[in-house]
């Protein structure tokens, strides 16, 4: 299996959000781009060729700019209703037709913490596997209402890669706790989804099942995606895997300076940035303001 398509969802309506994408940052190298050229590059550093991207309506000038060195790879693909985050997804089904396809969404920033970006580990996995896989991070009882969450089991003589039983959207406690315990994961902890999948053309078929009749799967009318990739589960092999690297949502307080700061201490810029944050602390831990 190989892939050769990324589909990036970045179709928010709100103006700050909608102006995510755009934000820039200092990337590993020390080099100023915008968030979305950020993560183009790490689907391209993956051996992406084409990449769509799902916008809202009118936006799609200002990516292109944004883009920078990589607009020419792009696609720009627009939702024209808020309809949910699965629903902008299928709609650049005509774009991936029926080829598997890299996903990842347009809010976050991913760090690698090796040699290999974590696209790229998804990648490799998924096309040595023949199969769909997602990212997944051992994740903090308290973050669950960030994030998707599996139930799923650990792969025999596999310390990092599982295979998917079961997906629930921003899960409770109680109903992670359920559903979701994953043998060898210490308590308190669940694997969430950490934005990154490769997804077979079955995905798009099962979403497309629901945006034609939405009332079945859905009370809101909203699509969604993690229902359609539980129905994924039971139907093929699907597998999870446990990145080396760290996701910064950029949508949360504070999330662009954990982005930056994480890019940063991974990057050339971390002696600068480490004697940045010392001399800060120790300014305030002098004036009495650090117990």
């Amino acid at each position: 299996m190989k892939i050769r398509k990324a589909v990036i969802t970045a179709a928010a309506r709100g103006e700050d959000q909608r102006a995510l994408p755009l934000q820039r940052l200092f990337d590993r190298d020390g080099v100023s781009r915008s968030a979305l050229a950020i993560i183009v590059g790490e689907a391209v550093g993956a051996g992406i060729e084409e990449v769509c991207v799902v916008v809202a309506p009118g936006d799609e000038a200002a990516y292109a700019a944004a883009a920078g060195e990589y607009a020419a790879r792009l696609t720009f693909v627009p939702q024209p209703e808020a309809l949910g985050y699965g629903h902008a997804l299928h709609c650049a089904a005509s774009f991936t037709g029926d080829e598997p396809f890299l996903h990842m969404v347009g809010d976050h920033i991913f760090v690698r913490d090796g040699d290999r970006n974590v696209a790229q580990q998804v990648v490799a996995l998924a096309e040595a596997q023949g199969c769909s896989v997602s990212a997944v991070k051992a994740t903090r009882e308290t973050d669950l209402p960030l994030y998707g969450a599996i139930g799923a089991q650990r792969i025999a003589n596999s310390s990092d890669t599982y295979v998917i039983e079961q997906v629930r959207e921003k899960p409770t406690p109680t109903e992670a706790e359920q559903y979701l315990i994953v043998p060898g994961l210490r308590s308190g902890y669940y694997l969430c989804f950490f934005g990154i999948h490769v997804l077979t053309p079955l995905v798009m078929t099962l979403l497309g099942e629901q945006v034609a009749a939405p009332a079945a799967g859905t009370i809101t009318g909203r699509i969604e995606l993690s229902p359609v990739l539980n129905h994924l589960a039971a139907a093929e092999r699907y597998l999870a895997v446990e990145v080396s690297g760290f996701r910064c949502p950029i949508d949360i307080p504070y999330g662009l300076f954990t982005a930056q700061l994480g890019l940063a201490l991974a990057g050339s810029g971390r002696d600068q940035v480490l004697s940045i944050i010392c001399d800060h602390l120790s300014r305030r831990a002098l004036a009495g303001e650090i117990k």
